[in-house]
């Protein structure tokens, strides 16, 4: 397989920079997962290392090796995108058999019939071998488009929100599918998506992307339980993280009057900052220092999440689906004090712990 190294790249469309001076690095074998909103960057990426697009500045490395010269076949690298880019009048087979025909390939029956019966039976579509296209479900003819690409036994896999069209329950399992084969190839997996919850749970490492640039690279429990500013805490979670106004004094956060202990807060003394807590970290106990007014219930099995007005500020906690809680209750909160970030409220990083 490859690593992939992308050294101060910037991309410009018109006036437009899509990238801005990136850096970035996929480890040989990784599931690197590229998160951000629309308009990030994150398409721009990967046709930059398939090199369908050529950098304004820096270098994109695979293996070490600079290929600023080399053309998109040389670079062996294979690209699923949203949409199928499936033959309609072709079979499974003929459209999985497709991109081993060129004569550059120079691959024999025997070889191409292995293949393909391989990938068929990764995926789970050998029984749809002869099958037209056209007679696919969505979740199939995305399988059959991940198939072309595994075919064709690339350095890297590259993979353009290949899940986003599908239904919630196609997405999971797909989701499955796609690490157990990432797992079996033991392949290098470039997958982009604006979905956090995708990211969570695909990415050996996760990178954040905001207008071009990386704000946060790390595992996924890092990324949840230790953003490196506001913009992530917000981008991951669901619901994001609270992020709360007050001041430190005395180790305690002063939130509206009222003081909550803060552990690990470091040298944030005295400045004006956010507080960052997850919902699951705060707490509805009578007698606790903060008051709110709980504006909407969602259940959702086990969990309710609860909206809670407190002024002009809306937080969110989760409890368990027998708390017995009605809207418009007033209730008493707090928060696990061990569980609290701190960001600077100018600069939206954070500052405590670490």
């Amino acid at each position: 397989m490859a690593q992939i190294e992308l050294k101060g790249v910037t991309k410009r469309f018109g006036g437009q920079r899509a990238l801005r001076d990136l850096d970035l690095t996929v480890e040989d074998g990784e599931f690197f997962v590229l998160l951000g909103r629309t308009g990030a960057g994150k398409t721009t990426t990967l046709r930059v290392i398939a090199g369908l697009e050529t950098p304004d500045t820096g270098q994109v490395l695979i293996d070490g090796q600079d290929v600023a010269g080399w053309n998109v076949a040389e670079r062996d690298t294979a690209l699923v995108l949203q949409q199928y880019s499936l033959y309609p009048r072709l079979t499974v087979r003929g459209n999985l058999e497709f991109p081993l025909r060129p004569k550059i390939r120079a691959l024999d029956e025997a070889e191409i019939a292995r293949r393909v019966e391989a990938a068929a039976q990764t995926l789970q579509i050998t029984h749809l071998l002869d099958r037209k296209v056209e007679r696919l479900s969505g979740g199939e003819m995305q399988r059959v488009s991940i198939g072309r690409a595994i075919v064709r036994e690339p350095r890297v896999f590259l993979m353009d929100e290949p899940l986003s069209a599908l239904d919630a329950k196609l997405r999971e399992s797909l989701r499955v599918q796609l690490k157990r084969l990432h797992n079996d190839l033991g392949a290098t997996f470039l997958f982009v998506t604006h979905d956090q919850v995708e990211a969570m749970s695909m990415g050996d490492k996760i990178g954040v992307l905001r207008n071009g640039r990386l704000v946060q690279v790390g595992a996924p429990d890092e990324i949840y339980n230790r953003p490196a500013n506001t913009f992530v805490a917000r981008s991951v979670g669901s619901p994001p993280m609270n992020l709360i106004d007050g001041t430190l004094t005395g180790g305690a956060a002063r939130i509206g009057g009222a003081d909550l202990p803060v552990a690990n807060a470091g040298a944030a003394e005295g400045r004006e900052l956010m507080f960052g807590v997850r919902p699951e970290n705060l707490l509805l106990e009578g007698g606790a220092p903060l008051e709110g007014r709980v504006f909407d219930i969602e259940d959702q099995g086990v969990i309710r999440i609860l909206a809670i007005d407190m002024g002009e500020t809306r937080l969110h906690a989760t409890v368990p689906a027998r708390t017995r809680i009605a809207l418009d209750e007033t209730v008493r909160m707090g928060w696990q004090p061990d569980k609290v970030l701190l960001f600077d409220r100018r600069t939206g990083e954070r500052v405590a712990p670490g």
